[in-house]
């Protein structure tokens, strides 16, 4: 494989960089209160781990435009993820410097994102074939 070039999924940086980012999520909500188990805990761990699971999915899709709008359902899930945690902020789950440093790797992810969806919506414009 030559450098950038993208044989699956596993090769995306935003998938990495996503997948990483719900690895965060689950270590930090597992100090939250045990009450927050089946409520908050789960919410933003299935939030967050959908970001890195569409754009799976959408990468194994047959057409780019599938591939577009399971990049556009990644950063609703990544939005979904922000709120959760800004509540759980507000609610002194978990402290401001670290809400801080997972807010802006979710904006960083963000961006990733809006490029992707960006790549490849000039890559169906431009009818690659298969595309």
């Amino acid at each position: 494989m030559t450098e950038g070039t993208v044989t699956s999924y596993r090769d995306l940086k935003v998938w990495r960089r996503a997948l990483d980012w719900a690895e965060a999520i689950y270590e930090t909500t597992a100090h939250w209160p045990r009450d927050e188990r089946f409520g908050l805990i789960s919410q933003i761990r299935r939030s967050a781990i959908s970001v890195a699971s569409n754009i799976a999915e959408g990468a194994a899709r047959r057409s780019t435009g599938e591939f577009i709008q399971f990049v556009g359902i990644a950063q609703g899930s990544l939005a979904e993820a922000e709120t959760q945690l800004f509540l759980a902020q507000r609610l002194g789950y978990v402290p401001a410097s670290d809400a801080n440093a997972l807010l802006a790797t979710a904006d960083e992810i963000s961006r990733m994102l809006a490029a992707l969806s960006g790549s490849l919506a000039r890559r169906k414009q431009g009818g690659q074939p298969g595309h």
